[in-house]
């Protein structure tokens, strides 16, 4: 368990630094663990991070800090030469949830493509990107032409940007459903319920298990604190 540490800091805020926005505790630099400067590419997230931290009381609860734990992983993350989130997204592309329909019952097969099709459909129409879908768990392969329209569309973004994609497509199992919340064009908690479409069928079926939910709740929570982030951005 991480130990509490205790505020040492009285006042905060933010100041250009560079091109962008840093976090200042006490008119110092705040810090990622990878003691890398903490700074947001936009002011408006720089200020919901810096109230983060003046929100703090006696101790630092960073539990209670979700966007300053987002931004500062996309920074230390940045100095990893292996890391690449674009890569990552792409991989989660071609084996995507969204793809992927029950061969039995019908029910839930008619209920995934009702609410999983309008994002397929939407992903071709911004992107120019088709995917494949299937009925089973047998593999499909995704074209490289789709891929691609992702990838030219992706390269250019900030590290932040990213980022934010790669933990939403981990949160759902799903690139398509975070780029639809990168994009806005869903709102963020239709986007969750879509990607447990799964999990709420067979908890109609045999009721609510109480350790699955409050996993549940935490993944919402998580995928909330994302969404936020990449609005500010």
């Amino acid at each position: 368990m991480e130990k509490a540490v205790k505020r040492f800091y009285k006042t905060v805020s933010v100041e250009d630094m560079n091109g962008g926005w840093a976090v200042l505790l006490d008119g110092r630099s705040a810090r990622t663990v990878g003691r890398n400067v903490l700074a947001a590419p936009t002011k408006t997230l720089g200020d919901a991070i810096a109230a983060e931290w003046d929100a703090q009381g006696e101790f630092i609860e960073r539990h209670e800090m979700p966007l300053n734990a987002i931004l500062a992983a996309s920074i230390d993350r940045t100095k990893d030469a292996a890391d690449d989130p674009l890569k990552e997204i792409l991989a989660f592309l071609k084996t995507d949830l969204v793809c992927y329909r029950a061969e039995a019952p019908r029910t839930l097969a008619e209920r995934q493509c009702a609410v999983w099709n309008p994002y397929v459909e939407w992903l071709e129409a911004t992107f120019g990107a088709l995917l494949v879908t299937t009925n089973g768990i047998v593999a499909v392969a995704q074209s490289e032409a789709a891929i691609d329209a992702v990838r030219n569309v992706l390269k250019g973004q900030t590290p932040a940007v990213l980022q934010g994609i790669r933990m939403a497509t981990e949160i759902t199992g799903s690139a398509v459903l975070a780029l639809a919340l990168w994009k806005r064009e869903f709102k963020s908690e239709e986007i969750f319920r879509a990607s447990r479409v799964d999990e709420t069928f067979q908890e109609e079926r045999w009721g609510i298990d109480a350790e699955a939910d409050a996993r549940r709740q935490n993944l919402a929570n998580d995928f909330a604190a994302v969404a936020r982030f990449l609005e500010l951005l």
